[in-house]
């Protein structure tokens, strides 16, 4: 007679041998909330399309969502509600997410929603960056101000990170201006803005920008042989395509912004004028990130540079789940984790020209899984789970926000169904939870 444990240990080889799964079936890993509320459908989701969603939580405990809406033909009309020229969104949410208030719209790109002190603020450019204000939580917002003089800005709605009076977060500057016909991420410079909370923000002179270092600057892509990069041989600055698929030369954007809190971690800077930059990996390959630190100087001022490692190496790209997508990351305090929020890829060795047409560009672009990892130290990663996936190729489930929320972590997608044009321009903006997260520490 064999044991209970036994038994199960056959049936489960029997069951997935003959591909036979039940429900019960605790090894099976099932996206924790693929439920969702949709803030946002495309009235026209062939021509409209769904970006840049970001979340942020107000003290008294109001959430702030936010996204864009984008047409690429010219002429296309949005419905209400739709103020002017700006495309993109504010809602608010009193009940942890369950409903939704529309607030406003503005003419605003690339940008994210924040706390400092006792205001609201959205940041991003229209060209030069810019920046609103609101008073009453998001009930109401000042018109917006221009924060620099000349263009040339990119981001996403990534984090911020607080420490003592002031918060940082990061935007991105195109330098150089050599690349023709291709994506120019190989000359984006990541700038690290420095804001004092109890100051008004909408001045420039309450800022501190950090020095400029782009990827061009910051590595010679023709001498990295390092983790197999770049994937297809595309250099600065041409751009090529892979069986009829655009590839652009390597590069780094979309930078989250932490900074090492345990004092035994190789990176720990005593001081805490060190703040560490990870960035998504344009590189033609999956699982690695960028990485860079600005250090703040006697003088007040901010530079940025590369990381070394103990052998004096400096580190450029480190493994990361998903860094080859926009990633996000946020700190609990709680259990001294970081979370990092990612794009779970799982054919990125597919040769080009045998990928499914439903595909977007090349197969480091898979967009349809959402996953959810933990870490001590921003280096090694653990699986926590899935969080949701789109129900085809062209419903992806990607460059989302998220946030604490008491025991839970709400997620903001940029999302599609059935009727999405591509896994790229989606249709639908989706609000996910994921209940007592921290239960899922091991």
């Amino acid at each position: 007679m064999i044991g209970k444990s036994m038994a199960w240990l056959i049936a489960s080889v029997f069951s997935a041998s003959f591909g036979i799964c039940k429900a019960e079936e605790p090894y099976r890993v099932r996206a924790m909330a693929n439920e969702s509320k949709v803030l946002y459908r495309s009235p026209d989701p062939k021509r409209i399309f769904c970006y840049n969603p970001t979340l942020a939580r107000c003290p008294n405990g109001r959430l702030v969502a936010g996204f864009s809406a984008h047409a690429k033909e010219k002429g296309v009309k949005f419905p209400a509600p739709v103020k002017g020229e700006g495309k993109a969104f504010i809602h608010t949410s009193d009940d942890h997410g369950k409903t939704w208030k529309y607030r406003t719209n503005f003419p605003i790109s690339h940008f994210r929603v924040f706390v400092a002190g006792d205001r609201l603020y959205i940041v991003g450019h229209k060209g030069r960056l810019r920046i609103m204000v609101s008073d009453d939580w998001g009930d109401t917002w000042s018109n917006y101000t221009d924060l620099t003089k000349s263009g040339g800005w990119h981001g996403s709605a990534m984090n911020v990170w607080y420490k003592g009076d002031h918060v940082y977060l990061v935007m991105e500057r195109r330098k150089g201006g050599e690349m023709k016909g291709g994506w120019s991420v190989s000359e984006l410079a990541p700038v690290t803005m420095r804001g004092n909370i109890n100051a008004d923000l909408t001045r420039r002179e309450n800022w501190t920008f950090a020095s400029e270092l782009s990827f061009r600057d910051a590595a010679d892509d023709r001498t990295l042989d390092f983790f197999g990069v770049p994937f297809f041989d595309v250099f600065y600055p041409e751009s090529r395509h892979i069986s009829k698929r655009g590839c652009s030369p390597i590069g780094w954007l979309e930078t989250n912004i932490v900074q090492i809190e345990d004092p035994k971690h190789y990176w720990y800077d005593p001081s805490g004028k060190t703040f560490h930059l990870f960035m998504r990996a344009h590189t033609g390959g999956t699982g690695y990130a960028c990485l860079a630190k600005v250090v703040e100087q006697d003088d007040g001022s901010m530079k940025t540079m590369l990381e070394t490692v103990p052998s004096g190496k400096k580190a450029l790209f480190l493994p990361m789940p998903g860094g080859q997508m926009r990633f996000h990351v946020v700190y609990d305090g709680e259990t001294k984790l970081y979370w990092l929020l990612s794009t779970q890829a799982t054919d990125s060795m597919t040769r080009a020209e045998l990928l499914p047409a439903g595909r977007y560009n090349l197969p480091n672009n898979e967009r349809r899984r959402l996953q959810l990892h933990f870490s001590r130290n921003m280096v090694d990663w653990c699986f926590a789970g899935l969080v949701a996936v789109g129900p085809v190729e062209s419903g992806a489930r990607h460059y989302a926000s998220m946030i604490i929320d008491g025991d839970d972590l709400h997620v903001l997608s940029r999302s599609g169904d059935e009727d999405a044009k591509s896994a790229h321009d989606g249709n639908l903006v989706t609000f996910h939870s994921v209940r007592n997260f921290r239960e899922l520490v091991y």
